[in-house]
This record gives C-alpha cells, sequence and structure tokens, in this order.
C-alpha cells in the first residue's frame, strides 16, 4: 500500500477530514476532531501511525520489525506502520479501521450516533 492509497481509503470512511495541523509534510485524519492517523510525507520509507489498544499494539511490536511505538506520540496507545511491501493492503486496512473504530467508540454519544449508523466498513 502507498501513501496514496492510504489517504484515498481514510477517505471513504464516513465523516473523516484531513488537514496539515504541523505542517505540509505531515497529514492527518480525523473524525469529529479527534486524529486516528498520522500520515508523514517526509520518510523515504512510507508509514503511518495509527492507535490501537496497547495489548494489541505491543503484541505487534513484539512479532513484527515494520511495527514500533510511533515516534513523538504516546507510545502506549499508538503504532508507526511501514506500509510499502510488509503487509497486505487488507491488513493495513483493517488497522487503519481499527484506529478510526476506536477513536469513534471514545467520543460522545451525540457524535457517535451520528457515524455509527454510516459505515460501511465494520471491524
Amino acid at each position: 500500500m502507498d501513501i496514496e492509497q492510504v489517504r484515498e481509503y481514510c477517505l471513504t470512511l464516513p465523516g473523516v477530514t484531513e488537514d496539515s495541523p504541523y505542517g505540509p509534510d505531515m497529514i492527518v485524519f480525523r473524525i469529529e476532531g479527534k486524529i486516528f492517523l498520522h500520515l508523514p510525507l517526509e520518510y523515504a520509507v512510507p508509514r503511518i501511525a495509527v492507535k490501537l489498544p496497547p495489548e494489541e499494539g505491543q503484541d505487534l511490536r513484539d512479532r513484527h520489525t515494520a511495527i514500533r511505538a510511533a515516534y513523538h506520540l504516546n507510545k502506549v496507545h499508538w503504532n508507526e506502520i511501514l506500509i510499502e511491501n510488509t503487509f497486505p493492503s487488507e491488513q493495513i486496512q483493517n488497522w487503519i479501521l481499527e484506529s478510526y473504530n476506536l477513536v469513534l467508540s471514545s467520543l460522545p454519544k451525540r457524535y457517535k450516533g451520528k457515524w455509527l449508523n454510516r459505515t460501511s466498513h465494520e471491524v
């Protein structure tokens, strides 16, 4: 998967917006203002940072060299995944969707209900 495919997939998820609050080298994707994915553009090797449950993230980091604690983010929750020639696209999409759903589930009910019933992407 490349960065454009990641971007296109993220934008298919209901309610997702993108912006660059940290400058032109970083795109973030949000649901109701809450970030679920960081997409840095400055690296030669494409990567994303997604939020995963702490136990799952640690297990993945222990098992895969292409996954590590995300740089400059809370290392308990955020995981950096090398995306090019490492994992099947479906797996990367599943991690993106898991991050999206994790952030969505933490939103207040008034926001959660707004998007929860609109998604055809379910984990």
